[in-house]
């Protein structure tokens, strides 16, 4: 979804920049990391194989700054030697002349000087970006890598959002820094120790004349960064409100207008956006001072500077040239020291990003396969769980002492209350999760001595979220096994039901399929998801009421095609209509992570305890039963 702070017209204020604020030391409150100095020292790891090519931009950074720096100097020797020219003519001293040549000189040495500056800075700029985008690129292939390797878990405890944050903005703010701030960081220093050193070569007194306004200026800064932080944290606050509200509101808008809520949620938007405005105004108002109030001090200094200097050029101490140069210099001298700060406040920011995108690296990782992997070249499906025990938290068992016996070709059917364990016991089966205590095996091999990648070959899933990517329809279907052919594709469509559909289509099998699929209907998406699982022909099945999102007809025609893939392959199914189960080999009913009940349907009524409950409250209550279960 966009971000609709940027389309939802505002009363006024600054919205914030790409950096996730507005920008400069005055303009955002700063992320800060929580380790400075160690993650600083790790980006810096990153930035170690390219130090040859750092140095070279350091240098050329330097030389492209020291030869902006000399001109103000070169150009007052010009003004020197003119004004003393004019002068002798004034005075009719015989001979004199403006000298034109001299002046001509200084010129072509100033064009120079200016080509030099910028030869440099262009190529210490093209280097830069060399090495900030190959480091970017290792941190990305490293967080990549790292990704692939991370458990479920660590994807359960996070939303996705935060996760994709992480991989791109934070990436792309260390990109952007390494690329422009470092290179200003390095040029601000440059110029303001330079310009300092030139002031004191004109004249140390009018140095120290102009030092006296310095302190104030700081004074002045401090004391309104300290109170627009305070505003501007108040606006990003209530910016994350609005979003928020924006956002929930954009998404739930066919719910807002069935039960007639549109006033509610206009007035609750323009509570919010007023208290926005009053915050981003004030933040606004508060930080713009800064620079009237800095520039009246300079001004006030910049003044001093012209009164004493022109005495000092009456009276022969300093030449009218370099009394040029000096105000120059003074007028140049506030602007690194605004940018550094503003980098400093940048820079603070990006090492929180890094220490973001580190916090991922350091994650601890799926427990590696062993150098002495098994696999299963010709899988039975025989599923055995012994003793097993689980538990999300240490503190909070979920599965204690479950042991389940399956043979090929049965169909083991589970079924149980939400959070009853139906879901965790297929992601153990899959080793998303470790167990831990017992043993897990397929066709006798504890799945913990098997590779990962042979063991979740011999699983294929249908699951009641679908998932298909952007692409074409025959794409998504041969994802179910490398290389399948298009008539492979075809002939697992039409076992599902799906050939129909597709060739109804204008692109048929190129049909491209958007990012979130919405080019079709949910029971077309189920479809191909089982299309896709015909396809793999695995060896155990893990079906999550896969037929929920079809019509009654489609269900029958999907039925048929299941019971016909179901047939010599064991079959693990999570059942919410436990009228689709009534043929399965074993139903397990699960409560509280421990299989409370288990039996052929017949049987589990009979018991008449909690799946008879279950059963009969779904034929005798409606839905009630499809809720419960």
């Amino acid at each position: 979804m966009r971000n609709e702070s940027q389309e939802i017209p505002q009363k006024g204020g600054h919205m914030g920049g790409p950096r996730g604020g507005p920008m400069g030391p005055m303009n955002r409150p700063v992320d800060k990391a929580r380790n400075f100095k160690e993650t600083f020292k790790r980006l810096l790891g990153y930035l170690k194989p390219r130090r040859l090519r750092l140095l070279i931009v350091l240098l050329f950074a330097i030389l492209s700054t020291v030869f902006s720096i000399f001109s103000p100097r070169v150009m007052g020797m010009a003004t020197t030697s003119l004004f003393e020219d004019l002068m002798q003519k004034y005075n009719q001293v015989p001979g004199a002349a403006v000298d034109f040549a001299y002046i001509s000189n200084i010129l072509l040495i100033l064009a120079g000087l200016y080509i030099l500056s910028a030869i440099f800075s262009y190529i210490q700029q093209f280097i830069m970006a060399g090495v900030a985008q190959e480091t970017v690129y290792d941190m990305r292939q490293d967080v990549n890598s790292k990704l692939a390797r991370l458990p479920l878990k660590f994807y359960d405890a996070r939303t996705h959002g935060d996760i994709l944050s992480r991989v791109t903005n934070d990436i792309d703010n260390i990109a952007t820094t390494l690329q422009q701030s470092l290179t200003q960081l390095i040029t601000a220093t440059v110029t303001l120790a330079g310009i300092l050193i030139m002031m004191l070569t004109i004249s140390p007194w009018l140095t120290l004349i102009f030092a006296t306004v310095l302190p104030l200026s700081g004074l002045i800064t401090k004391a309104v960064a300290r109170r627009s932080q305070g505003y501007f944290a108040a606006q990003q606050r209530e910016l994350g409100l609005l979003n928020g509200h924006v956002e929930e509101m954009y998404t739930g808008h066919q719910i807002v207008k069935a039960f007639g809520r549109e006033a509610d949620s206009i007035k609750k938007f323009n509570a919010i956006n007023d208290q926005h405005y009053e915050a981003a105004w004030k933040a606004q108002f508060v930080s713009g001072l800064i620079m009237p109030l800095l520039s009246f001090i300079n001004n006030i200094g910049y003044v001093m500077v012209c009164v004493i200097g022109g005495i000092f050029v009456s009276n022969g101490t300093v030449t009218i040239g370099n009394l040029q140069a000096f105000l120059q210099y003074s007028r140049q001298f506030t602007r690194p020291i605004v940018q550094t700060a503003n980098i400093i406040n940048i820079i603070q920011s990006t090492i929180a990003s890094a220490e973001r995108v580190f916090e991922i690296l350091d994650e601890t990782e799926e427990i590696p396969d062993d150098i002495n992997s098994k696999t299963i070249t010709a899988p039975r499906g025989d599923v055995s769980f012994n003793n097993v025990r689980f538990s999300y938290l240490a503190d909070v068992p979920l599965i204690e002492d479950m042991n389940i016996d399956v043979k090929q070709g049965q169909t083991i059917a589970i079924v149980g209350p939400t959070g009853a364990g139906k879901t965790t016991l297929v992601n153990l089966l899959l080793r998303f999760y470790e167990i831990d205590a017992g043993r897990i095996t397929v066709d006798g091999v504890d799945i913990r001595d098997l590779k990962r990648s042979n063991l979740r070959s011999l699983f294929g899933m249908v699951l009641q979220d679908t998932w298909l990517f952007n692409g074409t329809i025959r794409d998504n279907i041969a994802y179910g096994r490398l290389g399948a052919s298009h008539e492979e594709v075809v002939r697992a469509a039409q076992a599902a039901h799906a050939d129909h559909f597709i060739r109804t289509l204008p692109d048929g099998y190129d049909t491209i399929l958007n990012e979130e699929a919405s080019n079709i209907s949910q029971g077309q998406k189920q479809l191909l998801t089982i299309a896709r699982a015909i396809l793999a022909d695995p060896a155990i099945l893990i079906l999550d009421e896969a037929t929920s999102n079809v019509d009654t007809r489609t269900e029958a025609y999907i039925q048929k095609a299941m019971l016909a893939l179901m047939k010599k392959r064991t079959s693990f199914v999570i059942a919410h209509r436990l009228s689709t189960i009534r043929d399965a080999d074993l139903i397990l009913v699960m409560n509280e992570g421990r299989i409370i009940e288990q039996g052929t349907h017949q049987e589990l009524l009979d018991l008449q305890g909690f799946y008879a409950d279950l059963y009969n409250s779904q034929f005798e209550g409606g839905n009630q039963g499809e809720l419960t279960a």
